[in-house]
C-alpha cells in the first residue's frame, strides 16, 4: 500500500544528521529556551525573508492565541476566516475572546476577497487568511480591504512554509502570522510545535513573554501568560530539516509535476495553480463527484488517501452549539468537503509510486466502477 505520508522517509533522508543533532541537544543539559530555540527563530527568519522576527511555540494553536493576543485582540472582536480552514485558527481566535466570522472560498480553495466587505461589520477588526494546502492566497485585493476598512491582518501559514506571493513568502503580509511546525508540514519536526513571526519586533517580545509564564525575566511575571514554549529538541531538529528545504520542496515539485502532466482522467479535477504564485504542495488535493467511490477504488489497487477534511469547522459540534450554524451556510465550502480526496505526497516516492498513484488514477471509471 503506497501510504498517504510516511513521516519516516523524511527521518531517514537525513537520519545521520537528525541522530546527532538529537544527542548533541540531549548531551547539552540544557533543554528548554536555550541556544536552539534562539538560532532557529533567526534562522526561520531569515529564511522566510529576513526582515521580520520569530518566536518559537509549542504548536500552531498556541501560535494563533499567544499571537492574537499580543497583537492586542479583545473579547468580542470579530476576525473574518475562511469557511474552509481547519478547525485550530477558529479555535485561536475563539480562546482569546474573538468570534470567528465566515467567508466562502476562491477556486483556489482561498479566502475570496471579493467577499470580505460584506461580512464586515463595526466589530470587524481584522482577517485572518489561511494559506491552505502549500498555496498562497492572493494578498493585493485582501490588502486592500484591510486597509480601506482599518483592519488588521493576520496569517495562518501552518500548510504554507515558503509558499511565494508574488516572490515575497507568506508570513511576511500579515501584522502577525503563525506557523505551526507538526510532524507533516513541510517543515515539520518530530513532535509538536510552532512559531510566531511578525515584521514587529515589539509584538515578537509580547510572545515571549507570554510563552513563558507572562515572564519578561526570570520569577517577574507582567501578564498572565501561559506556557508555551518551543522546546531545545525540536527547535534543533527543525534547524537540520530547515537547512534541507529547497531539495524537500523540489522533492514535492517533483511527485506533483508528475501527477500534473500525467494524470488525465476527466472524471479528476486537478488543483490550479495561479500564476502569482509557486505551489510547494504541502498536500495534493484533487476533486472528483464521489468522493467515497473513488477513495474506495485507490484502496482497493494499493493507494491511500485522505480528506482534508470532511466535515467544515462551523459544522463541528462545538461550533454548531455556540454559534448555531447549519448546513447549507456555506454551500461553496461544503462542496469541496464532499468533493476532496488528497493522493499521497510526502518528502520523497519512489518513481514507482508515482506512476503506481497515477495509472490508478486514471483507470478510474466513476461509478460504475462501484
Amino acid at each position: 500500500m503506497i501510504p498517504i505520508n510516511e513521516l519516516a522517509r523524511g527521518y531517514r533522508l537525513y537520519q545521520d544528521e537528525y541522530e546527532a543533532k538529537a544527542l548533541e541537544v540531549l548531551r547539552s543539559g540544557w533543554y528548554v529556551l536555550g541556544k536552539e530555540v534562539t538560532a532557529f527563530e533567526e534562522e526561520f527568519a531569515q529564511a522566510l525573508g529576513g526582515d521580520c522576527y520569530c518566536a518559537g511555540v509549542d504548536n500552531g494553536l498556541d501560535a494563533i492565541l499567544v499571537g492574537l493576543m499580543a497583537a492586542g485582540i479583545q473579547p468580542g472582536d470579530e476576525i473574518i476566516v475562511q469557511a474552509n480552514g481547519y478547525i485550530a485558527t477558529m479555535l485561536g481566535i475563539m480562546q482569546c475572546g474573538g468570534v470567528p466570522v465566515f467567508v466562502e472560498p476562491d477556486e483556489y480553495y482561498q479566502l475570496d476577497a471579493a467577499r470580505i466587505e460584506a461580512a464586515i461589520t463595526e466589530k470587524t477588526k481584522a482577517v485572518l487568511v489561511t494559506h491552505l494546502y502549500g498555496l498562497a492566497t492572493r494578498m493585493d485585493p485582501i490588502l486592500e480591504v484591510c486597509r480601506k476598512h482599518n483592519l488588521r491582518l493576520f496569517e495562518d501559514c501552518a500548510q504554507s512554509h515558503f509558499a511565494p506571493y508574488k516572490g515575497v513568502n507568506t508570513g511576511l503580509f500579515g501584522d502577525a502570522s503563525f506557523f505551526s511546525f507538526y510532524p507533516t508540514k513541510n517543515l515539520g519536526g518530530f513532535g509538536d510545535g510552532g512559531g510566531v513571526i511578525s515584521r514587529d519586533k515589539a509584538l515578537i517580545d509580547r510572545v515571549k513573554v507570554i510563552r513563558n509564564y507572562g515572564s519578561d525575566y526570570r520569577y517577574h511575571n507582567i501578564v498572565i501568560g501561559y506556557n508555551d514554549r518551543l522546546d531545545e529538541l525540536q527547535a534543533g531538529l527543525l534547524r537540520v530539516k530547515l537547512s534541507h528545504m529547497p531539495e524537500l520542496l523540489a522533492n514535492r515539485d517533483h511527485i506533483a509535476q508528475r501527477y500534473l502532466h500525467e494524470i488525465h482522467n476527466p472524471l479528476v479535477t486537478l488543483p490550479q495553480v495561479p500564476e502569482y504564485c509557486k505551489h510547494t504542495w504541502y498536500q495534493f488535493v484533487v476533486r472528483v463527484d464521489d468522493q467515497a467511490g473513488f477513495m474506495k477504488f485507490l484502496k482497493d489497487r494499493g493507494v491511500s488517501t485522505d480528506i482534508s477534511w470532511k466535515t467544515p469547522p462551523y459544522l463541528q459540534p462545538c461550533m454548531v452549539e455556540k454559534y448555531g450554524f447549519k448546513r447549507g451556510d456555506f454551500p461553496i465550502t461544503e462542496a469541496i468537503c464532499d468533493s476532496i480526496v488528497i493522493l499521497p505526497m510526502m518528502d520523497w516516492m519512489s518513481e514507482e509510486e508515482i506512476t503506481k498513484v497515477i495509472q490508478e488514477v486514471n483507470a478510474y471509471a466513476g461509478l460504475a466502477e462501484n
